[in-house]
């Protein structure tokens, strides 16, 4: 065990089971010294696996709808309880959309399964905030993150509108870090990762092509879930802590590529150029 975060209280939102990136998070944190608590919705409770994470780590599981006003105040109260005082930082990794799921193309979308999207996805990250604010649940100087995707950025054609939900995200946390650091000194910041085989972004239609396609145009390669987890750890040290409202890139490179040589040559064996 290191002392990056020694003495720390943390909520780890979203893991399901050990491809879950806030798995991870969660092992990192607690390897780093951290005491967290683990959430996740009921109904992912029901056929996730986070039993077993909650016992290697000694960490209590409290089930919460993160879109649920009532739910998160009693997880935060709950949480502060259990850790003895306020929280230095919470980890939003959740993400769902019914169309990808049910497989409606972008241009057909259910609107009621789209709002549910954002809801799920980031309506719940500014209802999280909104309730950490309000019950001046955050310690000075913590650090409050969202995992997000390039998708917000740049055109990826399956992504469908969990593209906008991303880029709603990724406002909130500007929007909102602005407020939360002025008047609390509590940053707020998102990660962009790379794509990663989790259950979720596993369901993506061509996953598989797409992560090798950005495996090939990234210098360093697709950044793991490992490796994400311990730059969340460093973002949630106070290492990072005049780091604020920044959608922060880790993707081996991937964001400030036009066309890699792997690529390139890819397309001249196909074209036969």
């Amino acid at each position: 065990m290191s002392d990056l975060l020694k003495g720390k209280r943390g909520i780890i939102f979203g893991a399901l089971d050990e491809r879950s990136i806030a798995w991870k998070v969660a092992e990192e944190c607690v390897k780093q010294g951290a005491k967290i608590t683990l959430t996740n919705a009921p109904v992912a409770l029901r056929f996730g696996q986070l039993d077993i994470l909650g016992k290697q780590l000694e960490a209590e599981i409290i089930p919460a709808d993160a879109t649920n006003l009532d739910d998160l105040e009693k997880l935060i109260s709950r949480s502060m309880e259990i850790l003895g005082g306020k929280i230095d930082f919470v980890l939003h990794s959740i993400g769902m959309s019914v169309n990808i799921r049910k497989n409606r193309p972008y241009t057909n979308l259910n609107y009621d399964w789209m709002q549910k999207t954002y809801d799920v996805s980031a309506v719940s990250f500014h209802k999280l905030m909104q309730v950490l604010y309000k019950l001046d649940a955050m310690s000075e100087w913590g650090s409050i993150l969202g995992l997000t995707y390039i998708a917000a950025q740049r055109v990826f054609p399956n992504y469908s509108e969990m593209a906008e939900s991303k880029s709603l995200l990724e406002s909130y946390a500007r929007s909102f870090g602005y407020h939360y650091g002025l008047s609390k000194k509590v940053r707020v910041n998102t990660i962009s990762q790379s794509p990663t085989a989790t259950t979720a972004g596993s369901s993506v239609e061509g996953f598989n092509k797409f992560y090798t396609y950005s495996e090939k145009m990234s210098p360093l390669g697709n950044a793991t879930s490992d490796a994400c987890a311990e730059y969340c750890a460093v973002m949630f040290s106070d290492m990072t802590r005049y780091v604020t409202m920044q959608n922060l890139y880790h993707d081996g490179g991937f964001s400030s590529m036009g066309l890699s040589q792997a690529i390139f040559d890819v397309i001249c064996e196909e074209e036969d150029i």
